[in-house]
C-alpha cells in the first residue's frame, strides 16, 4: 500500500548515543530531516535505546497533520512544527520556511557528533556540534547557518542549541536584579504557557542572567547557560507530548545579521547540564566546564606549567576606601597596612589617569585618555607600584577601554569612535559613551594605550570595567560585533601579556558569563559589599560559576551601597570561600577590627586551596540559616551562614544529603571540639547547631573515618 498525499515513508531509525559518568543524549535519526531527540538526561546504562521508533508509538491525533513532526534537534518552520523553530531567516521575504532535507553525520571525536544538515529548499547548510565532556559532565551545542543561495540571508534568530525537558518538568529557576543586586533568585512554575527571558542591554547584564536551572518531580535538574557577553534570549515551550523544548541563543536586533551568499553565521556555545542530584548536581558540572573553558597565565608569577591556577591571592581594591580622591602618600600608608594584614594585591581604582587639560576627578571626564594623571602622580605610578612590589604584593591596575566620556581627549580628536546612530542624540550613561569596538582603529588605539602602560609598570592584573549599556549600536546594529570586539581586544593583550590576569566587572556583576571567562580569571560579582546581600548574591553566582573566580570582599562599615553596619567578623565570613578581598581604608580600622581580619586572612589562606578547584554543594536549613560545603564525601569544609536571628525555640537541623550514609564521620567545630556522627544520621536527622545570633557564622569540618 503506497503512502498518502503528503505523507513520508518512514524508515528503519538509527540511534546515536553519546553517554559521560552522569548523562547521556540519545537521537533518532532517519532520513531526510534532522535528527529527533529522544533522551537528554541522567546517565542510562550503556547499550539502553529506545524500543521502537518515535512515530512508531504516536498514533496519529484528530485535526493533524499526517506525517508526525516530533521535537528534532533543529526544529523547523512552516512545515508542521508549530513550537518555537531554530532559525528566522528569510531573503527579501521569501525562503522562509525551514525543513532539514539531508542531514550526514561526522565523528571526529569519541565524545563528540557533528550533525551536518541542508536544507535544499531553503538553500541553508546547518552545522550543529553536540559534544558530551566525560570530565565535566557538560553538553556543549553550537550551531553554525551558511547561506547556499543567491541572496543575502537575513537572519533574525538562530538557537544555539535545542534540548529536551522531561514531561514532570516542575519549575525554572532563573536570575534577574539591578545594578547592586544581582542574581535575585526567580522561580516560576512550567505550565502550558511559554516562560521567555531576553536581554537587550549589548551586554550579559545585571538584570537577565544568560541561563537558568530546571527542576523535575523525581528531584532531578536539568540547567543551561549561553557562552555570551552580549543580547541573548531563551525559551521554555511545552509540546504536544508533554515534554518542554528549551531554546537560547543570541538576541538579534533588525538587520543585525545578513550573510551574502556563501557567508555564516555561528552561535555562542550552549552549555548544557542534567543531574540526578538536582540543583547541585547541574551546579557541579558548571563549575568543571567553566574550569575547563579557563586558561591561566603559563608560568607567571607563582603559576605552575601549562597555566594551572595557583591559589587565589588576597586582594585589596582602593575603590571604596578612596573613590577619586588620590593622594600618593595614603596610597602608600595605604599599602603598609595592607601588607601587615597579610594581602597579597594592591589594585589601584578609578582616578589615575586624565588627559593633558583635565584629569579624572569625578565620573564626568577623561575615559579614553589613558594617561597618568601628573597632579596626582608627578613621577607617573612608578613609585607606588615599587612599593607595593617592595613590600611582596602584586600591583594591579584598573582600565575601561570600551568607554570614553564626551569630555575627554580622545572624544574632542575622535567624536566618530563612538556607538551612535545618524540622526538619534548621544545618550550618556555615568557621563559616557560607548566606543565602537568593531573598528580596527579603536582597537588599535586601546591596546597601544594598555599595553604601554603593562610595559612600563609591574602590572600583574587588571580590573577591566564596562560602566553602561549599550543604546545605540551604530546605524547598523553592532551588539554583536561590540562583544566580539572586546574579546579580540583581551586575548591581543593576554597574547603579548601572558603573566597579566583580568578581571571582568561591569558595575559589579553586569558582565559575569562562560563567554567572557575564557578571556578573564576573575568576576566582581557586585558593586554591592553589604555581607547580608552578597548572601544572596552569591549563593545565585556559584549555580553557574566556581568559587575561585567569585570577587569577595570585605567592605566598610556602614556598608556604601545600602547603609546597613555588620560586624567584621560576619562580613570576612560571607567573604571566606570566594576570591577573597578586601574593599575599605584599612587605615581607619580599630585595632580589634584589624586583629579580626587579619585573622581570617590567615584563615584563608590556609583554607583556599580545599575552597577553590573542588566541588561545592547549596542548601538551607530554614529559619535564616543557609549552608555550604566545599571538597569532597571524605572531607567537607562546612559554612553556616545565619542571616537573621531564630524564630524558633530550638533550631533546625543541618542536613547533609551527599554524605555516604554507610560510614562515620568526625566533626570538628571551629573552637575545636569533635564529634563522631554516622554518615546516615547526618543525612536522615542533620547536624545540631548551637545557638547563632542574627548575622553570624560559623566553619566547621567534616572528614570520614572509614
Amino acid at each position: 500500500m503506497g503512502t498518502r498525499a503528503g505523507a513520508r515513508r518512514v524508515t528503519a531509525p538509527r540511534f546515536l548515543t553519546l553517554h559521560s559518568p552522569a548523562c547521556t543524549a540519545i537521537w533518532e535519526c532517519g532520513e531526510g530531516e534532522a535528527p529527533l531527540w529522544r533522551y537528554w538526561g541522567p546517565r542510562l546504562p550503556d547499550g539502553v535505546v529506545p524500543p521502537a521508533a518515535l512515530r512508531a508509538t504516536r498514533p496519529e491525533p484528530s485535526f493533524s497533520l499526517h506525517f508526525d513532526q516530533p521535537l528534532s534537534l533543529f526544529p523547523g518552520l512552516g512545515m508542521g512544527w508549530f513550537g518555537q523553530s531554530a532559525a528566522l531567516a528569510h531573503r527579501a521575504g521569501a525562503d522562509w520556511t525551514l525543513a532539514i532535507t539531508d542531514c550526514q553525520i561526522e565523528r571526529p571525536a569519541p565524545d563528540t557528533i557533528l550533525f551536518r544538515m541542508e536544507d535544499a529548499v531553503a538553500r541553508i547548510a546547518i552545522a550543529l556540534t553536540a559534544r558530551l565532556d566525560p570530565a565535566t559532565d557538560t553538553l556543549t551545542l553550537s550551531t553554525t547557518l551558511t547561506n547556499r543561495g543567491d541572496g543575502v540571508l537575513d537572519v533574525g534568530w538562530l538557537a544555539a542549541g535545542t534540548i529536551p525537558l522531561p514531561a514532570d518538568a516542575a519549575q525554572v529557576i532563573s536570575h534577574g536584579g539591578r545594578h547592586n543586586a544581582e542574581f535575585v533568585e526567580i522561580r516560576d512554575p512550567l505550565t502550558r504557557s511559554q516562560w521567555r527571558r531576553e536581554n537587550r542591554r549589548g551586554l550579559t547584564s545585571h538584570d537577565c542572567y544568560p541561563g537558568a536551572t530546571v527542576t523535575c518531580e523525581d528531584g532531578s535538574a536539568y540547567a543551561a547557560q549561553l557562552a555570551w557577553s552580549g543580547n541573548h534570549a531563551q525559551t521554555i515551550e511545552w509540546i504536544e507530548d508533554g515534554r518542554r523544548q528549551w531554546q537560547m541563543g543570541e538576541w538579534l536586533a533588525p538587520g543585525e545579521v545578513r550573510l551574502p551568499p556563501g557567508d555564516s553565521l555561528t552561535t555562542p556555545d550552549l552549555l548544557c547540564a542534567t543531574s540526578a542530584e538536582g540543583e547541585n548536581g547541574v551546579a557541579w558540572a558548571f563549575h568543571r566546564a567553566i574550569r575547563a573553558r579557563m586558561t591561566w597565565p603559563d608560568n607567571g608569577p607563582g603559576n605552575g606549567p601549562g597555566g594551572t591556577m595557583r591559589p587565589r591571592p588576597v586582594h585589596l581594591n582602593t575603590w571604596e576606601g578612596f573613590y577619586f580622591t588620590h593622594d600618593e602618600t595614603a596610597l602608600k600608608e595605604l599599602a603598609d597596612a595592607a601588607a601587615k594584614v597579610g594581602i597579597e594585591r594592591y589594585v589601584l581604582d578609578d582616578g589615575w589617569f586624565g588627559g593633558a587639560a583635565k584629569g579624572r576627578d569625578d565620573d564626568t571626564s577623561s575615559l579614553g585618555d589613558w594617561r597618568v594623571d601628573p597632579r596626582k602622580y608627578p613621577d607617573g605610578l612608578g613609585p607606588l607600584a615599587r612599593h607595593v612590589t617592595d613590600l611582596g604584593m602584586e600591583f594591579g591596575l584598573w582600565v575601561e577601554p570600551e568607554m570614553i566620556n564626551p569630555d575627554s581627549d580622545l572624544y574632542r580628536a575622535h567624536p566618530e569612535w563612538v556607538l551612535q546612530v545618524a540622526g538619534r542624540p548621544l545618550l550618556c550613561a555615568r557621563n559616557q559613551l560607548v566606543l565602537n569596538m568593531a573598528r580596527d582603529d579603536v582597537r588599535d588605539y586601546l591596546f597601544d594605550h594598555v599595553a604601554a602602560l603593562l610595559r612600563d609598570l609591574p602590572i600583574g592584573y587588571l580590573k577591566w570595567d564596562h560602566n553602561r549599556d549599550l543604546t545605540h549600536a551604530g546605524d547598523r546594529a553592532l551588539f554583536r560585533a561590540q562583544v566580539a570586539g572586546a574579546y579580540a581586544l583581551m586575548a591581543r593583550l593576554r597574547a603579548s601579556f601572558p603573566a597579566v590576569e583580568i578581571e571582568a566587572c561591569a558595575g559589579g556583576g553586569g558582565r559575569i558569563d562562560a563567554g567572557i571567562i575564557a578571556h578573564t580569571h576573575r568576576f566582581w560579582t557586585s558593586d554591592c559589599i553589604d555581607a547580608i546581600s552578597r548572601v544572596g548574591i552569591q549563593r545565585g553566582f556559584l549555580r553557574y560559576m566556581p568559587p575561585e573566580v567569585m570577587g569577595s570582599h570585605v567592605g566598610a562599615c556602614p556598608a556604601h551601597s545600602t547603609g546597613r553596619m555588620q560586624a567584621m567578623a560576619f562580613r570576612a565570613h560571607v567573604a571566606l570561600p570566594g576570591h577573597f578581598g578586601v574593599e575599605l581604608d584599612l587605615r581607619q580600622l580599630n585595632a580589634a577590627d584589624t586583629a579580626a581580619l587579619a585573622d581570617t586572612i590567615a584563615r584563608y589562606k590556609a583554607m583556599r586551596g580545599a575552597l577553590h578547584g573542588v566541588r561545592v554543594w547549596q542548601g538551607e536549613v530554614g529559619d535564616g540559616v543557609v549552608w555550604q560545603a566545599h571538597g569532597d564525601v571524605d572531607d567537607l569544609h562546612l559554612l553556616i551562614t545565619r542571616t537573621a536571628p531564630t524564630t524558633m525555640r530550638h533550631q533546625p537541623h543541618l542536613r547533609l544529603p551527599m554524605l555516604d550514609g554507610t560510614r562515620s564521620y568526625r566533626l570538628t567545630r571551629g573552637d575545636g571540639t569533635q564529634q563522631d556522627i554516622a554518615g546516615a544520621w547526618a543525612i536522615r536527622m542533620g547536624l545540631a547547631l548551637p545557638p547563632m545570633q542574627g548575622e553570624s557564622g560559623l566553619v566547621w569540618r567534616l572528614t570520614a573515618l572509614d
